[in-house]
């Protein structure tokens, strides 16, 4: 039994058109879907059951898949490499264990942690300007999203996060920020818990994505209580091929 929802295994099964279920045997498979479109012509999800791949029948045929089928996720990546296809750098991909869901509902520690609103407007642009495009441009906490919290220090707001639906399916998608000024305080693993909470109190699988490589981020999910998926790449957006 996975370790995770059945609406997390479902979701992932859809994209990578595979109803039979994720792979659980350490291999490798590959699908074609003339259905798919940018950004979503070419993705590929590694597991610890094992790595799939879906593609549009035009980058198969670019790589020669009928001719010269590959068995791994390595041939496969050589190949699109031989061929100039270029991917996304990986993202891992977290979520809350089922056996978790329980106990992230009961926890009422969450600091000066609240909901937000129209009604903090002038707050969250303050937050805004006090930080750096670059860190809001790779949170992407937005006060008009799904569903939007903030910690406060002193009344001002020094951290946010907030959630979208994804792709059209059950899973909230999380973004977190906090000010410069203000990280090492537990700031963040609070906010993560209290917008996930209400995630799950609504129905929805909170959904926590970052670069394979950004280790605060790594450091942070883990802390909050959430287990990595996978780690999930798509076709570069500037990719012309």
């Amino acid at each position: 039994m996975s370790l995770f929802a059945t609406t997390i295994d479902h979701y992932w099964q859809s994209c990578l058109r595979a109803p039979e279920g994720l792979r659980e045997d350490g291999g490798f498979s590959v699908r074609v879907d003339p259905g798919l479109a940018d950004p979503s012509r070419l993705m590929l999800l590694r597991t610890p059951g094992g790595s799939q791949a879906v593609l549009t029948p035009g980058l198969a045929q670019i790589l020669g898949l009928a001719e010269g089928p590959v068995d791994t996720e390595a041939a496969f990546l050589a190949r699109l490499e031989q061929a100039g296809i270029r991917l996304n750098g990986a993202d891992h991909v977290f979520y809350y264990p089922r056996q978790r869901h329980a106990e992230l509902l009961r926890d009422t520690a969450l600091g000066d942690t609240r909901a937000l609103s129209a009604a903090d407007e002038q707050r969250f642009a303050r937050f805004q300007s006090s930080a750096s495009a670059e860190d809001l441009d790779n949170a992407y906490v937005e006060l008009d999203h799904w569903a939007v919290f903030g910690a406060f220090e002193q009344d001002r707001l020094v951290a946010a996060a907030s959630m979208y639906a994804w792709d059209g399916s059950p899973l909230a998608d999380l973004g977190v920020l906090t000010l410069e000024a203000f990280r090492g305080r537990g700031h963040a693993r609070r906010l993560v818990r209290a917008i996930c909470r209400h995630a799950l109190a609504q129905g929805q699988e909170p959904q926590y994505r970052c670069q394979v490589d950004n280790l605060a981020s790594v450091a942070l999910a883990r802390a909050a209580g959430l287990e990595l998926f996978g780690q999930w790449r798509v076709i570069h957006p500037d990719c012309e091929i």
